[in-house]
């Protein structure tokens, strides 16, 4: 039997291809995929499948109110979606919002996952993203952008940058 893993939508499918013995390789009889896990198991959800949905995400094209990959995001639809979707966790709609939730974290004690806020409309925690860790960030930035990665070390960011939070429990 061989097994082929495919990737559809964040979900790990497994296909077997079983060919008997005395089957020729033009016999083949394919069993359909198979779920080889559900889409998040909430119990053990971490940080990294938050990471690895909003990574999934990349190039999605950024929309005002939106919150979902076929309407397309801003900043903190995208965060809201990811952490649903990624962990369960239902959060805040606003960047404003999410600021109040969790634990402060100093930016030297980031980890992949938390949550990092900046000043980008002349109001505080008016814009979020997600850490990723080598002070990479993944947002939806602004009218005309796509989901993307970016730097904390940009000088843009920052000068921009508000402080950190942890909602991961």
């Amino acid at each position: 039997m061989q097994v082929i893993p495919l990737k559809i939508t964040g979900v790990l499918l497994l296909a077997a291809v079983l060919i008997s013995p005395a089957a020729h390789a033009d016999e083949a009889v394919v069993v359909p995929p198979q779920p080889m896990v559900s889409f998040v198991d909430r119990a053990t959800a971490t940080a990294q499948d938050a990471i690895d949905q909003a990574m999934d995400l990349l190039g999605i094209r950024y929309r005002r109110g939106g919150s979902s990959p076929e309407a397309g995001f801003d900043c903190s639809g995208f965060v809201s979606h990811v952490f649903r979707e990624g962990l369960g966790l239902v959060l805040p709609r606003s960047s404003r919002e999410m600021s109040k939730t969790g634990e402060i974290i100093p930016r030297d004690e980031l980890k992949p996952g938390d949550l990092v806020f900046f000043n980008t409309m002349r109001k505080a925690f008016s814009h979020v993203g997600i850490y990723l860790g080598d002070n990479q960030f993944v947002h939806a930035p602004r009218s005309g952008g796509y989901v993307r990665i970016e730097d904390l070390r940009d000088g843009y960011w920052m000068k921009r940058f508000n402080g950190a939070r942890r909602v991961n429990p």
